[in-house]
């Protein structure tokens, strides 16, 4: 882990991620990319890490691409190359079979925004600004972000973004549907611990099938979908977790999952 990242494993099986480079308003430098792979990674290792929250120091969440890098000197294979190297990260957090909940403390433009989009859950606090400001430096979204953004607010309200390049607040952002929920500043970290707690006292196994049949069926046919979904039930089926709650059922009790 570079000093770029920070990473706290806390005992309710919650991971805390940290872009840790405020200075530069937390962008995609080599080091924060790598360091957010490699944590991210040892996340998804670690079957003790239930649900991974990712959130930035500073007053930004991450500006996005870091324009010492994006000079426009970069060759046509070299710039390829960065983008794959980059949109790494987004693959890893996208496919993490365990539940990512972005805490947006800030501004989240770019390549930054896009990250957050891969998670599962977005919260934000009310002084967040959110943008798809590759325009304004006359790039297209990248890292997934063709994918993700109209996924998230429809192809007509995502062109608009990206061909404009506008800024939106927190409120605009929830009501388009970009994020979940806005918070107050001093609320951010509460909602957000409150909420990953809760998830990881769940069905740990159950949770990450769902997580990976609800990404992977977004492009599938009903059928499909249905097939999908009567392989990943079954192996539910024969969890732990699944046997004691029908049984904390039966009994009229809450059930004590143990993500086996």
């Amino acid at each position: 882990m570079t000093d770029a990242v920070l990473m706290e494993k806390l005992e309710d099986g919650v991971c805390r991620i940290v872009l840790n480079q405020p200075d530069s308003l937390n962008t995609l430098s080599d080091a924060m990319v790598e360091g957010l792979k490699l944590a991210f990674e040892q996340a998804a290792a670690d079957s003790k890490v239930k649900v991974v929250v990712l959130t930035g120091a500073g007053r930004a969440f991450c500006a996005g691409g870091d324009l010492n890098i994006i000079d426009g000197s970069m060759g046509l294979m070299a710039a390829r190359e960065y983008v794959f190297k980059v949109a790494e990260l987004t693959r890893l957090i996208f496919h993490i079979e365990k539940p990512v909940i972005a805490a947006i403390n800030g501004f989240s433009m770019g390549g930054g925004l896009v990250i957050a989009l891969a998670a599962d859950i977005l919260i934000a606090s009310s002084a967040a600004k959110f943008g798809l400001a590759f325009v304004n430096v006359g790039l297209i979204p990248d890292i997934g972000g063709t994918y993700l953004v109209p996924r998230a607010i429809g192809i007509q309200k995502a062109k608009e973004l990206v061909f404009t390049g506008q800024m939106i607040d927190a409120y605009e952002a929830e009501r388009i549907g970009m994020i979940t929920k806005v918070v107050e500043p001093d609320k951010l970290d509460e909602t957000v611990n409150q909420l990953a707690s809760q998830i990881a006292r769940g069905p740990s196994i159950a949770i990450g099938l769902a997580k990976y049949m609800l990404n992977r069926n977004l492009n599938r046919s009903l059928d499909e979908a249905i097939e999908d979904e009567a392989f990943a039930q079954s192996i539910c089926m024969q969890t732990k977790d699944h046997r004691e709650a029908v049984i904390a059922f039966k009994e009229k009790r809450k059930p004590k999952f143990s993500g086996a």
